[in-house]
């Protein structure tokens, strides 16, 4: 049974320790290289030496274009090939690599990079533990000069030829505050570094070759992919691994990043900074919409649906109308009478809208990648065997998110966004949405097949879904990985629940309605932002007015209370000025008593 690990919590794993256990899967070693026949030779040698199986072992050097061509030395595995790959550029020169590997495992390095003697072991206790893996070692930059062939092969700690280094700090950083990418995993795909780094070769037949046509970022776009093709990412201290030499982003990540970031916007929806843009649309949408038309889903309710999917406040959204477009034709003489008429509305209504994509079956939810120019009808007044250009048909490979809508059924202006937000923040691989819950055979107001109501016995045994209206949102990397860890005859959503987690929610308390809603549009959000923003700057100026009296009332509470001190003060003096009196008043009382008794004595005295 394959081993089921939820998110990105490979400790569920127990890899064997090192030279403890009996291997048996073939890796395969692709160093793509251009030039650098010294370094070459120094990386071979580190092959050489490895604690892996010889006979488990091959590599593959794939000369692009060196001048002149490269060599094989006489220090390196004995499973060594030279092929070459004349078209430049290191994607197509790992691509050539990949081609002629016959291993269960890639592993991918660098020319310049030196791997100690059981970084290979490290990596494959771990594809042994799980198909679905992803491992990155520890990569160390050495300013050391460079030894002799021979001195790599016979060492036996590389650090003591190559220290002191410095450590792949954003790598480190990475996997220190994520828990070892436990605890993020919606970033960990970022560790699929070139460098040293193995996949097993089923994982990368699913999420295919590296994209020739990115200049930069080729690692991280890849490691997208094979997230999105159920991929666990696996950092593993035991594999080290030299470095020669600064690596190009060291030496300038400003502008590295302005080139990479520049490509990798239209490949990777989960970058979302990115893609701050509030109208644009990219190669890969982050959600694409399946509205299924044809049977009682007529062109009203999908309309209905695909407009107000359209008009809703994420647009970074992509809809798939899935009917039989193969035999829809124009009807001259007599259009009404067309038996096609409700599907050929749908195609015409939308045929000229490029977020809206026509095919002819739903993409299976465990499917990574989509390859609509092979699959697609041809656009309207395109001839049979014509196909536009590339870059004029768009791609929905690796859409991370998948909402199978109902027809007929209508989101909310926020409702996608909300809906992701919650998928995202629990990392859920499936939310389902209960639109009605019908008796009998009510009918809802459209049918998209496994989105929708179900009024087939059997099928609604398997999806349990029987007297349900429903719609789905999946995400691609748990069904990838469900379809990877499933039983035979186990239901696909079950699986899910067990590595990413399932959740019901009620559609109408998120914005579903059933029938067509007013579509606000784009101008009426816009003077919603903009009344917003002007609440906002009267907000501002009135929180400016009341700092700024409640600085005049503290300027006037201190002058208040300056006045309390001196008045203080002047009662002080006063009281003083009063019992100074008081004495003075009690002594002229007292001279007054004598006197006035003095007085009365002489009298007494004249009259005797």
């Amino acid at each position: 049974m394959t081993a089921r690990i939820p998110g990105n919590d490979h400790r569920v794993l127990t890899p064997p320790e090192l030279g403890a256990w009996t291997p048996s899967l073939r890796v395969s070693v692709v160093v793509p290289a251009y030039g650098g026949q010294d370094k070459l030779d120094l990386v071979l040698a580190g092959l050489a030496g490895q604690s892996y199986p010889a006979e488990l072992t091959e590599v593959i050097v794939v000369d692009n274009g060196s001048d002149p061509p490269l060599r094989l030395p006489e220090i390196r595995p004995p499973g060594t090939r030279l092929i070459a790959c004349p078209v430049p550029g290191r994607a197509h020169a790992r691509n050539a690599g990949l081609a002629a590997a016959t291993g269960d495992v890639i592993h991918w390095l660098d020319s310049d990079v030196v791997l100690d003697r059981r970084s290979i072991e490290a990596h494959m206790r771990w594809h042994h533990a799980a198909p679905y893996l992803v491992v990155t070692g520890y990569l160390r930059f050495t300013p050391a000069e460079p030894p002799a062939p021979e001195a790599v092969a016979a060492a036996g700690d590389l650090a003591e030829l190559f220290e002191p280094a410095e450590p792949h700090a954003w790598l480190v950083d990475l996997i220190e505050r994520t828990g070892g990418l436990t605890d993020n995993p919606h970033r960990a795909f970022s560790l699929h570094v070139g460098g040293a780094t193995s996949v097993g070769a089923a994982l990368l037949t699913a999420a295919g070759p590296m994209d020739t046509d990115l200049i930069l970022g080729q690692d991280t776009e890849m490691g997208y992919r094979l997230a999105q093709a159920g991929a666990v990412f696996v950092p593993e201290p035991l594999s080290r691994a030299f470095h020669l030499g600064p690596t190009m982003r060291m030496r300038g990540k400003a502008p590295i990043d302005r080139v990479s970031h520049a490509f990798v916007a239209d490949r990777i929806p989960s970058y979302r900074w990115l893609r701050s843009h509030p109208a644009r649309q990219w190669k890969v949408p982050y959600l694409e919409v399946i509205v299924e038309a044809g049977g009682r889903a007529g062109y009203d309710e999908v309309r209905a649906t695909v407009d107000a999917v359209l008009a809703g406040t994420l647009p970074d959204v992509a809809v798939t109308v899935v009917g039989p477009w193969d035999r829809v034709a124009a009807e001259g003489r007599a259009p009404l009478r067309n038996p096609d008429l409700e599907t050929a509305l749908v195609r015409g209504h939308y045929a000229h809208e490029g977020r809206v994509r026509f095919a002819l079956v739903a993409p299976e939810a465990a499917r990574v990648t989509v390859p609509y120019r092979e699959e697609a009808v041809p656009y309207p007044g395109e001839a049979a065997g014509e196909r536009r250009p590339e870059g004029e048909r768009g791609s929905v490979t690796a859409v991370p998110y998948r909402l199978r809508l109902p027809a007929g059924w209508t989101p909310g202006e926020d409702t996608l966004a909300r809906l992701l937000d919650l998928a995202v923040e629990g990392e859920y691989g499936l939310v389902s949405v209960l639109l009605a819950e019908e008796a009998g055979n009510v009918e809802a107001p459209g049918n998209a097949g496994e989105a929708g109501k179900t009024e087939d016995p059997e099928s609604a045994e398997k999806t349990g879904d029987a007297g349900l209206v429903t719609a789905r949102l999946e995400r691609t990397a748990a069904f990838a990985r469900a379809a990877i860890v499933a039983g035979e005859g186990e239901d696909l959503d079950d699986a899910v629940d067990d590595v990413f987690g399932v959740l019901w929610v009620d559609g109408e308390t998120h914005g579903f309605t059933a029938g067509p809603r007013q579509i606000t549009g784009r101008r009426s959000a816009y003077r919603a932002r903009t009344e917003a923003r002007a609440e906002a700057d009267r907000l501002a100026k009135e929180a400016e007015r009341l700092r700024g009296e409640v600085a005049r009332w503290k300027e006037e509470s201190g002058r208040w209370r300056r006045n309390a001190v001196e008045l203080r003060r002047e009662v002080g003096g006063l009281r003083k000025e009063l019992a100074a009196a008081r004495k003075e008043l009690a002594a002229a009382r007292k001279v007054m008593q004598l006197g006035l008794l003095s007085s009365v004595r002489r009298a007494i005295t004249r009259r005797r």
